[in-house]
């Protein structure tokens, strides 16, 4: 499917005049590339009220310009290339330094000031479109696929980094840009640190090993989190499998269009601290997931919003005993009218190895 950029651009234009700004000067790269394609270090693109649209880039990437559907000019200064008194620019984006030089360049140049503005395009870009939903599809396939393939070496002995390498080598040998993110490997009392780096640490029997991996297709991301156990498990193992697994099933339920981001959390967080475990759930339930592996919408206790039709975002509900270990289950899925649809397909009953 082919991604309409100058419809992206236009829904963009829509939004600037209820900020009352003539246009808006974008700079983020990932904003760069949803709204021209372009993928690339340093470039901006100037989007008009009006709906027309100019892109700087520097002589690296000029020659990728001329097969996009958007007018460009070459600068090495991208961003002052377009700046113009008035302009809305992206406050989260430019740093403050480069703001103020482009400040002080207006002001020798007749005076102005440029508008920050809030999140614009990330806020475009939660609501994704089929072609986008398919490119997150297919990342979650290979994610399901690589993990498929690496279950049966995973084994007493095997090492938390040599472990991950094997995930990452098997998403790219399946036809991944790389791994979407720095992959997660935590067996054992190191299962009780939500984002542990994987280490030289043996996996051992008895073990309960958390992987929270993913693939990047075509610049789009996947989010998958599977626990394992090395052997029969203990049964305070197989009572905490069970009551995580739990949760991220009533956090699934929960995920409809119109559905408030807390209570989606509430859903799962709920069951959590009912079984008494409330303060070993130390982070929020999910994450929106696209052009990067975290952004809108955000589902946690003090998050504000409705969740939309057709929003890929993850449910991740996890409890973590320090000293012992934990587990985590985690599924990206998109919201739908009829109810969500999973991308990551691997089952969620407790693996014994």
């Amino acid at each position: 499917m082919t991604i309409d950029h100058a419809a992206r651009r236009a829904r963009l234009a829509a939004a600037l005049p209820a900020h009352e700004v003539p246009a808006l000067l974008v700079t983020s790269p990932v904003n760069v590339r949803y709204l021209t394609g372009l993928v690339s270090s340093n470039a901006a693109v100037l989007v008009r009220a009006d709906g027309s649209a100019l892109l700087a880039t520097d002589n690296r990437y000029i020659d990728k310009t001329r097969a996009l559907d958007v007018p460009a000019v070459e600068a090495p200064d991208v961003a002052g290339r377009l700046a113009a008194p008035g302009v809305g620019i992206e406050a989260a984006a430019m740093t403050v330094a480069t703001f103020r030089r482009l400040e002080a360049d207006l002001e020798e140049n007749g005076g102005g000031r440029l508008v920050p503005l809030g999140p614009l395009v990330e806020e475009l870009r939660a609501v994704k479109d089929e072609a986008e939903l398919e490119l997150i599809r297919t990342a979650c396939a290979l994610t399901d696929q690589a993990f498929a393939d690496v279950l049966p070496l995973i084994a007493p002995g095997l090492t938390e980094r040599a472990l991950a390498r094997l995930l990452d080598n098997r998403m790219t040998e399946l036809g991944a840009d790389k791994p979407a993110f720095d992959t997660i490997v935590a067996a054992g009392e190191n299962g009780a640190i939500p984002h542990h780096a994987p280490t030289d640490r043996e996996l051992r029997a008895g073990d309960l090993v958390t992987m929270d991996f993913g693939a990047r297709y075509h610049g789009y991301h996947a989010d998958m989190t599977r626990t394992v156990c090395l052997g029969a498990p203990a049964a305070w193992q197989r009572d905490l499998y069970d009551l995580v697994r739990r949760a991220q099933r009533a956090g699934r339920h929960a995920l409809t269009p119109g559905a408030r981001a807390k209570d989606v959390d509430a859903a799962a967080r709920g069951l959590i601290e009912a079984a008494g475990h409330g303060e070993h759930f130390r982070h929020g339930l999910g994450h929106g997931v696209g052009l990067e592996i975290h952004e809108d919408p955000f589902l946690g206790p003090s998050r504000t919003g409705r969740l939309e039709d057709r929003v890929p975002i993850t449910v991740e509900p996890g409890i973590y005993l320090p000293e012992r270990g934990g587990v985590r289950i985690e599924d990206t899925l998109v919201t739908r009218e009829g109810g969500p649809e999973l991308f990551t397909k691997t089952t969620k009953e407790l693996l014994v190895l």
